[in-house]
């Protein structure tokens, strides 16, 4: 069943749009956890997000393809298989779509099934076992990783080795009571809202364009996202404190690699730590612009060698 099961169905509004006049990432990734909500309960976890309930699941890394924007008014639905099933975790795909069936975005995501008392992974019990063979599906091309590795990462990320490099400092905050799920955890979305919010300071005010002919108007210039690999590594509670630290990995013509760490000030440890794939954005005629060769130049002045997730 590589087209999965329906686990969610909505529409986009207004606020939830940005500059760009499409819907921000923040919101992608919202709607993919309420799907992601809704699946867990077709496997056989119906109550795993009732603050009731003993056990429940914890994403560890999303992948995301973002493959036709979606505007204000649109619908939208999702879909959801399983592609494989361990002892306390799976590994999914999240596929939210347009009317036609045509993806909009896709969701790789591996969870783990964690007692809500400490975290401590939970073997899956029979049911979902069972469940599970009839909600098997495999990853679709179009969700298969493009332009990022997917293979096993082992951390660097500090707040020292993010002084050490030179990262940007884009994001710094403390998170509050509105910002936490049922368990009292930071809820995903916010990681990337807050990427979103503040990666103006990374890459300035205005994008790049492409070169010019003498005399042409030049475009109305975005920016946005392809794709991203994000890894969870912890989970911060009310009253943590959050920095976030990008920097450029790689620049090519029309896609620039840039790193993205959430760190505890206090400790020094990465919360969360991300890898994105990102473009200039033409916003008249909705597609990707190939900068300018001085612009490129600029920017592979600005990559940070030695930075990874």
């Amino acid at each position: 069943m590589s087209d999965g099961v329906e686990v969610w169905s909505g529409g986009v509004n207004t606020w939830e749009c940005d500059e760009m006049g499409h819907l921000n990432v923040r919101f992608w990734v919202t709607k993919a956890m309420e799907g992601l909500g809704a699946f867990v309960a077709e496997l056989g976890l119906p109550r795993a997000l009732a603050p009731e309930s003993e056990t429940t699941f914890l994403v560890q890394e999303h992948h995301i393809r973002f493959l036709k924007e979606a505007r204000a008014g649109a619908a939208l639905w999702m879909s959801g298989s399983v592609v494989e099933l361990g002892e306390d975790w799976a590994q999914l795909v999240l596929v939210i779509r347009h009317p036609d069936g045509t993806p909009g975005a896709t969701f790789q995501t591996r969870i783990r099934h964690v007692a809500t008392s400490d975290l401590s992974p939970r073997p899956w019990p029979q049911r979902v076992l069972d469940r599970s063979a009839d909600l098997m599906g495999t990853v679709p091309a179009y969700a298969a990783a493009r332009s990022v590795e997917l293979g096993l990462v082992v951390s660097g990320a500090s707040l020292a080795k993010a002084l050490d490099l030179g990262m940007t400092r884009i994001g710094l905050g403390i998170i509050g009571p509105d910002d936490l799920d049922i368990f009292g955890r930071m809820r995903p979305e916010l990681f990337i809202g807050r990427v979103s919010d503040g990666v103006a300071r990374l890459f300035g005010e205005t994008r790049p364009g492409p070169a010019l002919a003498p005399g042409e108007t030049p475009p109305r210039v975005g920016g946005a996202v392809l794709e991203y690999r994000v890894l969870y590594h912890n989970w911060p509670r009310a009253g943590d404190r959050t920095e976030i630290r990008s920097g450029f990995a790689g620049a090519e013509p029309k896609t620039r690699r840039v790193m993205h760490w959430m760190l505890d000030p206090e400790s020094g440890k990465p919360w969360v730590t991300a890898e994105a794939i990102v473009i200039s954005f033409d916003l008249d005629r909705r597609k990707v612009i190939e900068i300018s060769p001085e612009a490129l130049a600029s920017f592979e002045d600005q990559v940070l060698a030695g930075l990874s997730l």
